[in-house]
């Protein structure tokens, strides 16, 4: 019974990986998808605090505090994950897919990128509230991205956004 339900979830992973893979949204969707993903690194979360460090100063610690905290939680399961998961990416296990993007690392399980980019939306969301949908919405393209590039399957996304998630939370409680 267990087999037969690992091996569903499997199947649905694999199916749904590869019809979003397989979407052809052409030059322009490709090229915006991947900028979206791309926005997932990093860079994005230093210009952020740099921005609210000069026009929101009397914030910006304690947003920054409860972000290194959460971001603190999220690296720790991140590596723990996926140093334990080892999930090979879906252009090395499906034959016929190459990625569009270059991934950061070896593994697939659960995504980084995700997960950063739901932990930054709560976490900043919970401070601007007005913020929160446009943030939530950009996260979910950025893990779309993911798949749709080649660099994910669907299930590595939805562990990532829980990653993102919980991280987040640990971080908000960390200053309650």
């Amino acid at each position: 019974m267990t087999k037969s339900v690992i091996h569903q979830l499997q199947q649905w992973d694999l199916d749904l990986f590869i019809r979003i893979f397989n979407m052809n949204g052409g030059r322009l969707v490709n090229n915006a998808l991947f900028w979206i993903s791309r926005s997932g690194d990093g860079h994005l979360y230093i210009v952020i605090m740099s921005l609210l460090l000069v026009f929101r100063p009397a914030e910006w610690k304690i947003i920054f505090v409860c972000g290194a905290c959460a971001f603190t939680v999220k690296l720790c399961l991140y590596f723990l994950v996926k140093k334990k998961v080892k999930r090979d990416r879906p252009f090395e296990k499906i034959e016929g897919i190459s990625f569009l993007i270059q991934p950061p690392d070896q593994f697939s399980f659960p995504s980084g990128h995700t997960a950063s980019a739901f932990m930054v939306s709560i976490v900043l969301g919970n401070f601007y509230s007005i913020i929160m949908f446009p943030m939530l919405t950009w996260a979910t393209i950025v893990g779309f991205s993911r798949i749709y590039l080649g660099v994910h399957y669907p299930t590595d996304v939805l562990a990532g956004t829980l990653l993102g998630i919980a991280s987040a939370m640990i971080g908000l409680r960390f200053i309650a």
